[in-house]
């Protein structure tokens, strides 16, 4: 196959036309035809390479976080200085996602994965080879560039090369991938610097992305139509702007404050930039980000779950690794050693997670996983700088109960609503909103640290780092409260109506059984 080229008519993804009344076993999409819209002969090694990368650029968005004090030692900034490594990592994640969809329509899927996987090679030896903070951050904005154009993929990819019958799994691998790579990135982060330097932590990614780009090199092949749109440079700069000045306002705040004129100029600006890039992609024939399919109430719903699950697990995985170190004391190596158990229980979590839309649907394991994280979020609440250890780990073993157990169900049923010639704008929309979402809740939850270490008056400064970590854990608290009161509109399974001619017609849900 040429890759330069549309996909021949045999590979082209076929939308479905079945009626929207038959029964699906298994909780299979009614309307979805039971071979994948594009087969490919070796579906596994073809999606391990976007697995592997996505699994490195997640564990990269959370691996810092342990690190944070090492690197403000070693380069002699402030914590909202250091902020920047983990937030301007997710603002390049946010202005290069939007435009997956694009790409995907100007290049192979093959070329924007390869291409991806260098620039998190390069971005990576440079940020480990860094002699100074600017040269660090650079680096990890080369990174950020790779992990926007795969994680978008990996979920387009996946729900173009399996079968119906098998994407809850499928999903649910991905999800893995997503919630697994934040929770051990603590834990790897911890025993690297118990042992050695902060370079390693940036040379670990290394070795798993040259796999990557071996498997992507040998086995992935192009699943999109290469049709070169016209590119709306409104559009372009609207995006830009907008997302990229909504996570440099939010974490600008932690530094000046949220009534600074500079935090409000910025904000100000990224909203009617972004109140304009919304308008303008409603009125275009070919949008850059097809926003339409927010009025299918399937999407609409579940993409706002994943937001809001992303938002509490980064809010969390941003505070508990420093509260082990600054609020308990804990030995950088140890912190890892502890954040392991909630690694695990993620990982175990996400993948049965998968398996259980295959049989009963989003409605249950949505609810359940909100609860539960909303009990973990009080659990952590209730801790001081001499809480027992056991409690702690327990308290983060829960939560990462809870927020695998809603996100893969969520994400599901939010593609699942999409016929396969919109599951691409849908996967997009969801990540660029994750990261988005991530990003912000990262810069909300420093301000709040800040705050609640301000108000601590003479505390020790163990007392007054948890004060401050009680106000963003708060925040988190509030999030999984309302994910659990959307969660309430959430059928059990959500299918793609069959389109009449746009492809953006609302999806209609399946009944609850």
């Amino acid at each position: 196959m040429n890759e330069r080229t549309a996909m021949p008519a045999s590979t082209k993804p076929k939308v479905p036309t079945g009626g929207i009344d038959t029964p699906a076993p298994s909780g299979q999409s009614p309307s979805r035809p039971a071979a994948p819209p594009v087969p490919v002969a070796h579906p596994w090694p073809a999606i391990a390479a976007l697995m592997i990368g996505a699994f490195v650029g997640m564990l990269s968005e959370t691996s810092l976080n342990i690190a944070l004090p090492n690197l403000m030692e070693a380069f002699a900034i402030p914590n909202a200085t250091a902020q920047w490594l983990v937030t301007g990592y997710m603002l390049v994640i946010g202005i290069v996602l939007p435009f997956s969809s694009l790409i995907g329509k100007w290049f192979t899927t093959r070329q924007t994965v390869i291409f991806g996987l260098i620039a998190f090679i390069v971005g990576s030896a440079i940020s480990a080879l860094a002699p100074s903070f600017p040269i660090l951050l650079a680096g990890r904005l080369i990174q950020g560039i790779g992990t926007g154009l795969i994680l978008p993929l990996m979920f387009t990819v996946a729900m173009l090369i399996f079968p119906p019958a098998k994407l809850g799994t499928v999903m649910g691998m991905c999800a893995l991938v997503i919630m697994f790579a934040p929770a051990i990135g603590p834990t790897l982060t911890g025993l690297i610097l118990g042992r050695l330097t902060w370079h390693w932590v940036f040379w670990l990614f290394i070795p798993f992305l040259l796999i990557a780009l071996v498997c992507a090199v040998c086995f992935l092949k192009n699943v999109g139509q290469i049709t070169r749109p016209h590119i709306d440079l409104p559009s372009i700069l609207g995006s830009v702007i907008g997302f990229g000045g909504l996570v440099a306002g939010v974490s600008l705040a932690s530094k000046y404050g949220w009534a600074s004129p500079v935090t409000l100029a910025i904000l100000l600006l990224a909203i009617v930039a972004l109140a304009l890039y919304v308008r303008r992609q409603l009125k275009l024939e070919q949008p850059v980000l097809n926003l339409r399919i927010f009025a299918i109430p399937a999407f609409r719903a579940g993409a706002s779950l994943v937001m809001l699950d992303f938002a509490i697990i980064l809010a969390s995985m941003y505070l508990l690794p420093q509260y082990f170190q600054r609020g308990l004391l804990v030995p950088v190596a140890m912190t890892g050693v502890l954040m392991l158990p909630g690694g695990a229980i993620n990982a175990l979590v996400s993948a049965l997670a998968g398996r259980l839309y295959d049989g009963f649907g989003a409605k249950l394991p949505v609810r359940a996983g909100f609860i539960i994280a909303a009990v973990g979020s009080i659990m952590l609440l209730a801790t001081s700088p001499h809480s027992p250890l056991v409690y702690v780990v327990a308290a983060h073993v829960v939560l990462m109960i809870g927020c695998p157990l809603a996100m893969s169900p969520a994400q599901t049923y939010a593609l699942n609503s999409l016929n396969p010639m919109q599951s691409g704008d849908g996967s997009t929309i969801i990540n660029t909103m994750q990261q988005i979402i991530g990003a912000v809740a990262t810069a909300v939850t420093t301000s709040l640290l800040a705050i609640g270490e301000g108000r601590s008056g003479d505390a020790e400064p163990a007392q007054a780092f948890t004060n401050g970590m009680h106000l963003g854990l708060w925040f988190a608290l509030i999030l999984a409260v309302a994910a659990l009161l959307i969660s309430l509109r959430v059928k059990r399974f959500s299918h793609a109506e069959a389109p009449s001619g746009t492809g953006t017609e609302p999806a209609k849900e399946a009944k609850s059984a």
